[in-house]
């Protein structure tokens, strides 16, 4: 079965892409997106340093743009992940009346790890961090899509 997933953080342009380039990468039969809940960088390819530390890993980013989130999300995803509680809320506040288009925490799927969140790299400059926590996660992610 394909899915529609879509990986949401704030700006569009560290985790989220990086999140939906690991999940292309590992599970490519399935479609996938990324947005930012902030219109900071529309238009913009995913920051370098993370590029870089993407790319280390055998990860291409590079034919990525950051977008914003938008309600209509809810009906072209199956399934929308987000990177924070931050983040999730925001995204819960554009939800349309009626829909249920389940939202979860990327971390959900990668208990083990023992994170809340995925850490923004563009603060904390932690770019192989975020990656191995996202890497870890998306391995979840893909088994619970498997079932």
């Amino acid at each position: 079965m394909t899915h529609r997933i879509l990986f949401v953080c704030l700006g569009n342009i560290c985790r989220s892409p990086a999140a939906e380039g690991v999940f292309r990468a590992r599970a490519p039969h399935h479609s996938t997106d990324s947005a930012g809940t902030s219109d900071w960088h529309i238009g913009d390819p995913p920051y370098r340093p993370m590029q870089t530390a993407a790319r280390s890993r055998g990860i291409d980013l590079s034919d990525l743009r950051a977008r914003q989130f938008v309600a209509e999300d809810f009906n072209r995803f199956d399934l929308i992940i987000g990177m924070d509680a931050k983040n999730i809320a925001r995204i819960e506040e554009l939800r349309p009346l009626g829909n249920d288009t389940p939202v979860r925490l990327l971390t959900d799927f990668a208990p083990h790890a023992g994170a809340d969140h995925v850490p923004d790299p563009y603060y904390t400059r932690d770019f192989d961090g975020a990656l191995d926590l996202i890497e870890a996660a998306v391995e979840g992610l893909d088994a619970h899509l498997r079932g």
